[in-house]
Protein backbone atom coordinates (compact mmCIF):
# COMPACT_ATOMS: atom_id res chain seq x y z
CA UNK A 1 0.00 0.00 0.00
CA UNK A 2 3.17 2.42 0.51
CA UNK A 3 4.18 1.81 -2.74
CA UNK A 4 0.70 2.60 -4.24
CA UNK A 5 0.60 5.72 -2.15
CA UNK A 6 3.93 6.97 -3.06
CA UNK A 7 3.13 6.37 -6.97
CA UNK A 8 -0.29 8.11 -6.10
CA UNK A 9 1.83 11.02 -4.85
CA UNK A 10 3.97 11.39 -7.81
CA UNK A 11 1.31 11.49 -10.46
CA UNK A 12 -0.46 14.17 -8.54
CA UNK A 13 2.91 16.15 -8.81
CA UNK A 14 3.37 14.96 -12.46
CA UNK A 15 -0.10 16.19 -13.16
CA UNK A 16 0.31 19.53 -11.39
CA UNK A 17 4.11 20.20 -12.93
CA UNK A 18 2.55 19.40 -16.95
CA UNK A 19 -0.10 21.52 -16.01
CA UNK A 20 2.28 25.03 -15.16
CA UNK A 21 4.02 23.83 -17.98
CA UNK A 22 1.18 24.47 -20.20
CA UNK A 23 -0.79 27.19 -18.47
CA UNK A 24 2.33 28.72 -17.73
CA UNK A 25 3.68 28.91 -21.25
CA UNK A 26 0.24 29.47 -23.14
CA UNK A 27 -1.25 32.48 -20.40
CA UNK A 28 1.54 33.71 -19.06
CA UNK A 29 3.05 33.03 -15.64
CA UNK A 30 1.92 36.01 -13.70
CA UNK A 31 -1.96 35.34 -15.28
CA UNK A 32 -2.34 31.59 -13.96
CA UNK A 33 -3.68 30.90 -10.79
CA UNK A 34 -3.66 28.20 -8.72
CA UNK A 35 -7.22 27.25 -9.30
CA UNK A 36 -6.29 27.60 -12.77
CA UNK A 37 -3.58 24.36 -12.18
CA UNK A 38 -5.54 22.58 -10.07
CA UNK A 39 -8.80 22.68 -12.25
CA UNK A 40 -5.64 21.28 -15.33
CA UNK A 41 -4.32 18.81 -13.03
CA UNK A 42 -7.99 17.55 -11.59
CA UNK A 43 -6.48 17.74 -8.51
CA UNK A 44 -7.87 19.91 -6.02
CA UNK A 45 -6.59 23.29 -4.77
CA UNK A 46 -5.60 22.29 -1.34
CA UNK A 47 -4.19 18.89 -2.82
CA UNK A 48 -1.85 21.41 -4.89
CA UNK A 49 -0.73 23.47 -1.77
CA UNK A 50 -0.01 20.17 -0.50
CA UNK A 51 2.94 20.00 -2.76
CA UNK A 52 4.08 23.81 -3.06
CA UNK A 53 3.14 26.55 -1.07
CA UNK A 54 3.26 29.15 -3.99
CA UNK A 55 2.97 29.77 -7.29
CA UNK A 56 6.71 30.71 -7.22
CA UNK A 57 7.21 27.09 -6.00
CA UNK A 58 5.73 25.43 -8.84
CA UNK A 59 7.89 27.59 -11.38
CA UNK A 60 11.38 26.73 -9.46
CA UNK A 61 9.72 23.12 -9.59
CA UNK A 62 9.52 23.87 -13.38
CA UNK A 63 13.02 24.91 -13.82
CA UNK A 64 14.36 22.73 -11.34
CA UNK A 65 12.66 19.78 -13.84
CA UNK A 66 15.05 21.57 -17.05
CA UNK A 67 18.06 21.82 -15.23
CA UNK A 68 17.95 18.03 -14.11
CA UNK A 69 17.14 16.87 -17.32
CA UNK A 70 20.00 19.41 -18.98
CA UNK A 71 22.89 17.85 -16.07
CA UNK A 72 21.84 14.47 -17.01
CA UNK A 73 22.49 15.30 -20.58
CA UNK A 74 25.42 16.64 -19.70
CA UNK A 75 27.03 13.64 -18.36
CA UNK A 76 27.12 11.81 -21.93
CA UNK A 77 29.12 14.62 -23.14
CA UNK A 78 31.59 14.43 -20.46
CA UNK A 79 31.98 10.65 -21.29
CA UNK A 80 33.44 11.16 -24.84
CA UNK A 81 33.75 15.24 -25.65
CA UNK A 82 34.58 15.98 -29.40
CA UNK A 83 38.84 16.15 -29.91
CA UNK A 84 38.60 20.07 -30.95
CA UNK A 85 38.37 22.17 -27.42
CA UNK A 86 35.92 24.50 -28.61
CA UNK A 87 33.41 22.05 -30.40
CA UNK A 88 34.09 20.41 -27.01
CA UNK A 89 32.89 23.38 -25.16
CA UNK A 90 29.96 24.19 -27.61
CA UNK A 91 28.88 20.45 -27.10
CA UNK A 92 28.05 21.15 -23.63
CA UNK A 93 27.20 24.76 -24.06
CA UNK A 94 24.38 24.15 -26.67
CA UNK A 95 22.80 20.81 -25.02
CA UNK A 96 22.56 23.64 -22.21
CA UNK A 97 20.65 26.45 -24.80
CA UNK A 98 18.85 23.34 -27.10
CA UNK A 99 17.10 22.38 -24.02
CA UNK A 100 16.31 25.34 -22.00
CA UNK A 101 12.48 26.12 -23.45
CA UNK A 102 11.49 22.42 -23.20
CA UNK A 103 9.83 23.62 -20.46
CA UNK A 104 9.67 27.27 -19.66
CA UNK A 105 9.19 30.41 -21.98
CA UNK A 106 11.30 33.09 -21.95
CA UNK A 107 8.82 34.72 -19.41
CA UNK A 108 9.08 31.84 -17.29
CA UNK A 109 12.74 32.24 -16.84
CA UNK A 110 12.23 36.05 -16.42
CA UNK A 111 10.31 35.53 -13.92
CA UNK A 112 12.34 32.44 -12.41
CA UNK A 113 15.23 34.74 -12.56
CA UNK A 114 13.17 37.72 -11.20
CA UNK A 115 12.12 35.63 -8.31
CA UNK A 116 15.53 34.48 -7.64
CA UNK A 117 17.22 37.71 -7.82
CA UNK A 118 14.76 39.65 -5.68
CA UNK A 119 15.01 36.88 -2.50
CA UNK A 120 18.08 35.33 -2.70
CA UNK A 121 18.12 34.49 0.53
CA UNK A 122 14.71 32.80 0.04
CA UNK A 123 14.31 28.82 -0.67
CA UNK A 124 13.77 29.57 -3.91
CA UNK A 125 16.28 32.44 -4.58
CA UNK A 126 19.26 29.85 -2.79
CA UNK A 127 17.57 27.00 -5.02
CA UNK A 128 18.18 28.85 -8.06
CA UNK A 129 21.32 29.54 -7.72
CA UNK A 130 22.23 26.51 -6.34
CA UNK A 131 21.34 24.86 -9.87
CA UNK A 132 23.62 27.69 -11.83
CA UNK A 133 26.64 26.42 -9.23
CA UNK A 134 25.72 22.55 -10.57
CA UNK A 135 25.64 23.79 -14.33
CA UNK A 136 29.00 25.77 -14.09
CA UNK A 137 30.60 23.18 -11.80
CA UNK A 138 29.92 20.43 -15.19
CA UNK A 139 31.41 22.94 -17.18
CA UNK A 140 34.47 22.85 -15.25
CA UNK A 141 34.59 19.11 -15.30
CA UNK A 142 34.58 19.40 -19.18
CA UNK A 143 37.48 21.56 -18.62
CA UNK A 144 39.21 18.95 -16.36
CA UNK A 145 38.28 16.28 -18.53
CA UNK A 146 39.95 17.75 -21.44
CA UNK A 147 42.94 18.34 -19.27
CA UNK A 148 43.94 14.82 -18.38
CA UNK A 149 42.92 13.95 -22.37
CA UNK A 150 45.95 16.84 -23.09
CA UNK A 151 44.07 18.84 -25.11
CA UNK A 152 44.10 21.98 -22.40
CA UNK A 153 46.88 23.91 -21.48
CA UNK A 154 48.57 22.26 -17.90
CA UNK A 155 48.67 25.98 -16.63
CA UNK A 156 44.93 26.67 -16.07
CA UNK A 157 42.54 26.27 -13.47
CA UNK A 158 39.94 23.90 -14.61
CA UNK A 159 37.09 25.64 -11.68
CA UNK A 160 38.04 28.67 -12.35
CA UNK A 161 37.76 28.53 -16.13
CA UNK A 162 34.88 26.30 -15.73
CA UNK A 163 33.10 29.54 -13.91
CA UNK A 164 33.97 31.80 -16.47
CA UNK A 165 32.94 29.87 -19.31
CA UNK A 166 29.36 29.11 -17.29
CA UNK A 167 28.95 33.25 -16.83
CA UNK A 168 29.81 34.15 -20.03
CA UNK A 169 26.89 31.58 -21.64
CA UNK A 170 24.44 32.45 -18.77
CA UNK A 171 24.76 36.40 -19.48
CA UNK A 172 24.14 34.97 -23.21
CA UNK A 173 21.38 33.65 -22.11
CA UNK A 174 19.92 36.17 -19.99
CA UNK A 175 20.45 38.59 -22.97
CA UNK A 176 18.45 35.83 -24.94
CA UNK A 177 15.36 35.57 -22.45
CA UNK A 178 15.13 39.41 -22.02
CA UNK A 179 14.60 39.82 -25.94
CA UNK A 180 11.44 38.17 -27.40
CA UNK A 181 12.38 38.24 -30.75
CA UNK A 182 15.42 36.92 -30.30
CA UNK A 183 15.74 33.05 -32.31
CA UNK A 184 17.90 30.56 -31.13
CA UNK A 185 20.48 29.86 -33.52
CA UNK A 186 21.46 33.78 -33.23
CA UNK A 187 22.63 33.05 -29.82
CA UNK A 188 24.08 29.85 -30.61
CA UNK A 189 26.21 31.88 -33.27
CA UNK A 190 27.16 34.91 -31.12
CA UNK A 191 28.00 32.24 -28.22
CA UNK A 192 29.77 29.96 -30.42
CA UNK A 193 32.30 32.47 -32.27
CA UNK A 194 33.22 33.69 -28.33
CA UNK A 195 33.54 30.15 -27.41
CA UNK A 196 35.72 28.85 -30.02
CA UNK A 197 37.90 31.89 -29.64
CA UNK A 198 38.83 31.29 -25.75
CA UNK A 199 39.26 27.90 -26.83
CA UNK A 200 42.01 28.39 -28.75
CA UNK A 201 43.46 30.13 -25.67
CA UNK A 202 43.20 27.76 -23.16
CA UNK A 203 44.09 24.81 -26.06
CA UNK A 204 47.23 22.71 -25.38
CA UNK A 205 50.27 24.14 -27.81
CA UNK A 206 49.15 19.98 -29.33
CA UNK A 207 46.05 21.20 -30.61
CA UNK A 208 47.01 24.53 -31.77
CA UNK A 209 49.50 23.23 -33.86
CA UNK A 210 48.61 23.97 -37.41
CA UNK A 211 50.41 21.18 -40.37
CA UNK A 212 51.45 22.74 -43.33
Amino acid sequence: MAGLREKQKADRERRILQAAVTKFRADGYRAVRIEDLAEMAEVSVGTVYNYYQTKGDILMATVTMEVEEVLEAGLAILADPPEAVGDALLALIFSYYDHSLKYLSKEMWRSAMALAIEAPGTPNGRRYFEMDQRLAAQMSDLVAELQNRGSVRRDIDPGLVGILLFNNLNQMFLEFVTQDDMQLDVLRTRVAAQTLAFGQLIASDLCNRVDP
